[in-house]
């Protein structure tokens, strides 16, 4: 699966939220200062994605004030997202993307190899998309812990 790079358009997606409603990344945009972080994510509440949902959650009003919103997205049903929301008192949204409509086009989705064996899921990456579409920051593989921070400082954040 090709991957994003910066400069890129990146595509728009409209996708189901833990809270019963719609996140559309166009609208997200519109309404971000200078735009959105999209992180992608196998698996809610497992321990890595847990530990990197929340390291998101305890940065999002510095992520805010510096003029970026947040989204997860992951492969889950929008009942187990629900769940996990609620279990972790996230305060931004999560997306449903069980067709993978997000998940194919960004690149986070495809072949992974844990502990010798070789599988197709969600690859842990994070691409942040500038208020004008295009993609300012890809990162592929990424660490659950200690991505935000580092994600910080490539921002400039930190």
């Amino acid at each position: 699966m090709p991957r994003l790079e910066p400069g890129q358009a990146a595509p728009d997606f409209t996708l189901p939220t833990a809270d019963g409603g719609s996140f559309s990344l166009a609208e997200a945009r519109d309404s971000a200062e200078n735009g959105v972080i999209v992180y992608f994510y196998p698996a809610a509440s497992t321990p890595g994605c847990t530990t990197q949902a929340c390291d998101f959650r305890d940065s999002l009003a510095s992520l805010t004030a510096a003029g970026y919103s947040v989204v997860g997205v992951s492969p889950d049903p929008v009942d187990k997202l629900k769940k996990f929301t609620d279990d972790e008192s996230l305060t931004f949204p999560l997306v449903s993307d069980v067709e993978h409509t997000a998940l194919e086009p960004y690149g986070a989705w495809g072949e992974k190899k844990n502990y010798g064996r070789t599988y197709v899921g969600a690859i842990r990456s994070t691409v942040v998309v500038g208020k004008d579409g295009t993609v300012t920051e890809a990162q592929y593989n990424v660490r659950a812990k200690g991505h935000v921070a580092k994600l910080r400082r490539d921002l400039g954040i930190d």
